[in-house]
């Protein structure tokens, strides 16, 4: 199985890795005997059509099958993709997970510069330091924000800070933020550690990434739910609900569903929420 090569979605050939199937399966909770079955199944995959989308549709519609609270935990990664096609739900999802620091945090705020002002897409505060953020979400997982991004973002925040600091005298801290759902390239990575920028990708930092905030958060966002359909998931969007939480604490949000489906809904986000 481990001679076996498998297609990305960039179109280059890896080798396939059942280990690493097995490990996704793992974080989304399914039990042994149910990876198992899974990676039977899916090596059962004839070679030409072995891709990393098929497997991936194959793996979620088996765990789907099984159940939607591993389901949804399972396509996680594909669900932050989904909070798009504009950046604001992204935006305030983000948000949520700072807030859930407890920060008091401010969705697409406008700061002044020294000339221009400049729409700050998170802004993070405390008693002590105020984190300034930039979102960059990307709908194709095998993007990366590359080192124009890191340069223009701490430009505009070196702007920003200078006014405040005029503002807010004393012992307050400025952090610069850029998160992602994709990932960042060496050279970002490299240029942000020298220069104390903060970065958030799906997997990167290797404590505190996007993915293990989220776990350890439980902020689910609705774009996983398998309960919902696409166009559901964007009515919710629109209205600038992005938490699986937000719909427990206020299920009027699903007033435009009829009541059996409303209750599917409520049903799993209460199994992914709780857990």
């Amino acid at each position: 199985m481990n001679k076996l090569l498998i297609r990305k979605s960039t179109g280059e050939l890896v080798p396939f890795s059942i280990e690493k199937l097995e490990r996704s399966l793992f974080r989304s909770g399914a039990s042994p005997e149910l990876i198992a079955a899974i990676t039977e199944e899916i090596a059962t995959i004839h070679p030409e059509k072995l891709t990393t989308k098929y497997v991936y549709k194959r793996a979620f519609q088996l765990l789907r099958h099984a159940s939607y609270q591993l389901a949804a935990r399972y396509k996680l990664k594909k669900a932050i993709l989904e909070l798009g096609p504009t950046g604001y739900p992204f935006e305030e999802y983000i948000g949520h997970l700072f807030s859930f620091q407890g920060f008091d945090t401010h969705i697409g705020t406008v700061l002044p510069g020294k000339r221009v002002s400049h729409e700050v897409d998170v802004w993070a505060k405390n008693h002590e330091v105020q984190y300034l953020v930039e979102c960059k979400h990307h709908r194709t997982p095998g993007y990366k924000s590359d080192i124009k991004v890191v340069l223009y973002v701490h430009s505009r925040f070196n702007d920003i800070v200078s006014q405040l600091r005029k503002k807010q005298p004393g012992p307050m801290q400025y952090k610069c933020w850029i998160v992602t759902n994709t990932r960042f390239t060496t050279d970002a990575i490299d240029y942000a550690s020298g220069e104390g920028i903060k970065l958030m990708a799906w997997d990167f930092p290797g404590k505190g990434s996007l993915r293990e905030r989220i776990d350890i958060s439980g902020l689910y966002p609705v774009t996983c739910l398998c309960s919902l359909t696409k166009a559901e998931k964007k009515t919710l969007l629109d209205k600038r609900v992005v938490l699986c939480k937000e719909l427990l604490q206020t299920p009027e949000h699903l007033a435009f569903l009829n009541r059996r489906k409303q209750e599917r809904v409520l049903a799993e986000c209460g199994e992914l929420v709780v857990s």
